[in-house]
């Protein structure tokens, strides 16, 4: 059975640079060869817009950074485009000599908390240290299937085809003043990476009490898949569940193996959310953020890679 054991934050935001003055959210990874990996994440600037920027770091000394871009790599789009208010990456392939960045973009509504998220695309040419958006507009957005959303994309291509595991949001409720939503994980597919068909189908259904799943991360080995998810009860703050698949479609969820749980004190002992899972050498390293979005940056835990 998997057990991460905690190693503390290892990045915070640097409120003095003009893009993180404040959150360090959604950690998405990025293999550069040997033990060295960048992280991509989202700070907000002073107007709460989103901006991704990365950090690198080496596993044989995973809580030393070894370097942060300076601005970020990614930002917020044009008034009234999809993006305006803020852009987060999900979900990075490599492909043909180039790297896919699958990101949300949002905008906020009218009625105060709503917002609306769509997933965009950006191509790197230069490894990933910069990005060039596909389109002024999203690649996916709101459908017949997806009503509300449609946000965080997990990616992969395989076999000729591309997959994507994304957030699909039903519907959005204001309860006594307080906000509600409701979004499970849907299946696309594709044979470029830029149109996508849908069916509807959704690979983590909401179970009875559950309200959201988040951002799925995945792992393939050997034909079968394993994914780490926040999920979301009525009356509690996220955790992270887990399943597994012989075929991306179909999945077998057992929450209590995810491996990971809150603290009894301090920045993630009320919730578990945004996680990306490393497989590397013989170890599982899940960088993950905590209680409140990311406010106090990314977490790391690290276990023995039992996974079969």
């Amino acid at each position: 059975m998997i057990q991460f054991e905690k190693k503390g934050l290892i990045f915070k935001p640097d409120s003095s640079k003009w893009w993180q003055h404040s959150h360090a959210a959604l950690p998405t990874k990025l293999h550069l060869g040997d033990d060295v990996y960048r992280i991509y994440f989202s700070s907000r600037d002073a107007q709460q817009r989103t901006h991704v920027g990365w950090f690198e770091l080496d596993l044989k000394n995973p809580t030393e950074i070894l370097r942060v871009s300076e601005e970020p790599v990614l930002a917020p789009g044009p008034l009234g485009h999809f993006d305006d208010h803020g852009v987060q990456a999900c979900s990075i392939v490599a492909h043909n000599g180039k790297h896919y960045m699958y990101y949300l973009g949002w905008n906020p509504g009218l009625t105060q908390p709503l917002f609306y998220t769509a997933i965009g695309l950006a191509i790197s040419t230069d490894g990933g240290l910069t990005f060039q958006k596909y389109s002024p507009a999203p690649i996916m957005e709101r459908s017949k299937f997806d009503p509300w959303m449609v946000s965080g994309g997990t990616v992969v291509h395989e076999n000729g085809v591309w997959r994507m595991w994304y957030i699909s949001g039903m519907k959005f409720e204001l309860e006594n003043g307080l906000a509600k939503s409701y979004y499970d994980i849907k299946y696309a597919a594709s044979g470029d990476g830029i149109n996508w068909t849908r069916k509807g189908f959704s690979c983590f259904p909401l179970r009875e009490g559950e309200t959201n799943i988040s951002r799925i991360s995945l792992i393939q080995r050997d034909g079968k898949y394993f994914a780490w998810y926040p999920t979301k009860k009525e009356g509690m703050n996220y955790r992270i569940g887990f399943g597994r698949s012989n075929d991306g479609y179909n999945w077998d969820r057992n929450d209590a193996l995810a491996g990971i749980d809150v603290a009894e004190t301090g920045w993630d002992s009320e919730a578990l959310d945004k996680q990306e899972v490393i497989a590397h050498n013989g170890k599982l390293y899940m960088f993950y953020n905590g209680n409140r979005f990311g406010l106090d940056g990314i977490g790391l835990a690290v276990a023995d890679d039992t996974l079969l």
